[in-house]
């Protein structure tokens, strides 16, 4: 995986908590849900990547 990648993954990650969290202090559902949704997303990209390492190096 690049660092480039890793780091966009983590951004995103980040993003998503962030988002959760303003969801929850201001009662916005939507908002929480959205931010929970860009968190398994970037967790998803992750493991693909992490998947495409194991792979490379065989």
């Amino acid at each position: 995986m690049s660092g480039m990648d890793k780091a966009k993954n983590k951004l995103e990650e980040l993003a998503g908590m962030v988002k959760e969290a303003v969801g929850k202090v201001t009662g916005d559902t939507s908002t929480e849900n959205e931010g929970k949704r860009d968190q398994a997303k970037s967790n998803l990209k992750d493991a693909g990547e992490k998947v495409k390492d194991a792979f490379k190096k065989k």
